[in-house]
């Protein structure tokens, strides 16, 4: 079982690169990211839980319709992680092995990507999965107004938005930032940059 698991989460990550080469990229963001790492192994687990049951498989069917909601999901992280406590309760009344084995492989997941994140952006400035003001999630931002264009910024990977007011010559650009230690270290390595009217910054 174990073994099928990291085959799973192998095969998810090598689809969700696959897309991101190809150009896809909304599948670089966290969301997805974890989405595809963890899904597979959610649908492993349902489906170790009900074989050969048939009265389990009907009240899967019954208890999966509960992630259907009216309001519209913000994010298919959100979506999975429904999917994921559903079927943990599920398994834990049929076999607490199977529970035990996909609240630690979500554990592991969602904690291994954030290092990697971590690693990939402080020794290699390349980070493994971009962060989207669309994901439902709270950033830090920050919006720089400038009299003329600056390439540090426009070439920075958390750079969200430009704005070109061609009738006063002003340059807006946004970014996001997962956490503030990060935003004021931008700050302050640009805030003495020649062109630089105003300096705006909204933390979580």
């Amino acid at each position: 079982m174990l073994s099928n698991i990291i085959f799973l989460i192998i095969s998810g990550l090598i689809l969700r690169f696959s897309l991101s080469l190809t150009g896809q990229n909304w599948a670089k963001t966290y969301q997805q990211t974890i989405a595809f790492l963890i899904l597979p192994v959610v649908t492993y687990v349902i489906t170790k839980t009900i074989t050969g049951n048939i009265a389990l498989s009907l009240g899967m069917i019954g208890a999966l319709s509960i992630v259907r909601f009216r309001n519209p999901v913000k994010s298919a992280l959100e979506l999975v992680m429904y999917f994921v406590l559903i079927t943990i309760g599920i398994a834990a009344s049929v076999n607490m092995d199977f529970a035990y084995i996909l609240v630690a492989t979500c554990l592991i997941v969602i904690a291994g990507t954030r290092i990697v994140q971590f690693v990939l952006k402080k020794f290699f400035k390349k980070p493994f999965y971009n962060v989207s003001f669309n994901e439902g999630i709270a950033l830090n931002t920050i919006e720089i107004y400038s009299s003329s264009p600056i390439e540090e910024i426009e070439k920075n990977q958390n750079l969200k938005n430009v704005v070109i007011m061609k009738e006063s010559n002003e340059y807006i650009y946004r970014l996001s930032f997962e956490n503030s230690k990060e935003l004021n270290e931008f700050k302050n390595s640009i805030k003495d940059k020649n062109g630089i009217n105003k300096i705006d910054v909204s933390y979580v």
